[in-house]
């Protein structure tokens, strides 16, 4: 099929392109950007006048909950709320049940993915057996099933010596490893940022350490393996301080950050609303601080969503009692927008962190609009103002504090290699 993009404004961070042109597809792939191609039949137009053109997003941490925890959601709705976020890549944790610890758990995620048909989703493999900690999972052959990258979640491993083994091994077949940094003694119990918030409330905090001390202690066995490494949903500005640290002594390290502790603080949590608790938790106005200016520097190369959806009874308890996480795939745009109202990072910038960013820290050739690659876009007002309204959310979960509010920016199509997968 042939599709003509018209009269949009074409942004593509890794071209450095930012125009207002056509956008021709055939079939899976973008086959020129401007003049239409000689003998170029169009089946479908889509009129993108006065709305952005740029690559489908990739997001590097969203919970799909398939298999095993499918009353908080699924593959089915947790990729068609991505298409309609304009997300078509989803990186998801193997914290399924059972977990990503084998390849017939890896292949049975992406071959339902694919089945839907509505975004990719590429599992991250386990680091050690049953995330338990003790012995290594068989990342290779995970990696030969489609695991992209390896983790441990916020799960504690047995030791550090069981760490640098994974490691080790990663490092051998060039395999990239995911720190979510939490140090499990440190964060036991807490349910929010440990400062002056937690303690008017009466609510047990996790402290700043919890995540700074199992980033010092990662970054230095990463020096020692020489693994690529990403520290995923840093909250803290000192974690950004030593991640940028270690850049500059040559290690390969990257970080992103989830959009809501870009936006928000532990003060929202002076309402007990359980859907402020979040893993990470929301920290001060300093740390805030840091992570934006860790966003400029690009220290952070990525923004994503941290999707944790959840069904109504998990949110429904005493803040401390409650599950954390939120669902953030439709709002995941409007969301970053606000940073761009807020003059910290340009149009292109902010699609730079959901694209190009994210694919270079996966080792992807996706994130573009070049010519011959798959098309994979997304097509967004940045003016049109919607309200969210829970119960028309695509996702499974229905959790989330911007419930009723009005936002900037609103996705009208996604294409998936070619195929249109949502529009308005």
């Amino acid at each position: 099929m042939n599709i003509l993009i018209q009269g949009g404004r074409v942004i593509d961070p890794a071209q450095q392109l930012d125009q207002v042109c056509d956008l021709y597809i055939s079939g899976e792939q973008i086959l020129a950007i401007g003049e239409q191609p000689e003998g170029f039949e169009v089946d479908e137009t889509i009129d993108a006048t006065g709305k952005v053109v740029c690559p489908g997003f990739i997001d590097l941490c969203a919970h799909v909950r398939e298999p095993g925890y499918t009353q908080k959601g699924s593959i089915a709705k947790e990729s068609a709320a991505a298409a309609a976020g304009g997300i078509t890549t989803l990186i998801t944790p193997p914290t399924t049940k059972p977990v990503v610890d084998t390849p017939a758990v890896a292949e049975l995620i992406q071959d339902r993915a694919a089945e839907q048909g509505l975004a990719r989703v590429l599992p991250m493999g386990a680091l050690t057996r049953g995330l338990e900690g003790e012995q290594l999972a068989p990342m290779h052959a995970l990696a030969g099933s489609g695991c992209i990258a390896f983790t441990n979640a916020r799960l504690p491993m047995a030791s550090t010596l069981v760490l640098l083994r994974a490691l080790e091994y990663a490092a051998t077949h060039d395999l990239l490893v995911i720190f979510q940094a939490q140090d499990a003694s440190l964060g036991l119990h807490g349910c929010m940022h440990e400062g002056a918030t937690s303690t008017r409330l009466g609510l047990n905090g996790i402290p700043e350490a919890a995540e700074t001390i199992e980033v010092s202690r990662c970054l230095m066995l990463v020096e020692q393996t020489g693994v690529r490494a990403h520290f995923g949903q840093l909250s803290c500005e000192r974690s950004v301080r030593l991640i940028e640290a270690a850049k500059e002594r040559g290690l390969r390290v990257s970080a992103d950050v989830s959009i809501q502790n870009l936006l928000l603080t532990d003060e929202q949590v002076n309402g007990f609303d359980a859907d402020y608790h979040l893993m990470p938790p929301l920290r001060g106005q300093l740390d805030r601080a840091g992570l934006r200016q860790g966003l400029v520097t690009d220290t952070l190369q990525a923004i994503c969503s941290d999707h944790q959806p959840h069904e109504a009874i998990a949110k429904q308890a005493p803040f401390a009692a409650t599950e954390p996480g939120m669902s953030n795939l439709e709002t995941l745009l409007p969301l970053c927008l606000q940073l761009v109202d807020e003059q910290l990072l340009a149009l292109p910038q902010l699609i730079e962190k959901l694209t190009l960013g994210p694919a270079r820290i996966l080792g992807l050739d996706d994130g573009t609009l070049e010519i011959g690659t798959q098309a994979d876009i997304c097509i967004f007002d940045p003016q049109e103002q919607w309200t969210l309204e829970p119960e028309q959310m695509r996702s499974g979960g229905h959790n989330t504090p911007f419930a009723g509010r009005t936002f900037k920016g609103r996705v009208h199509t996604t294409l998936l290699g070619g195929q249109i997968v949502y529009r308005t």
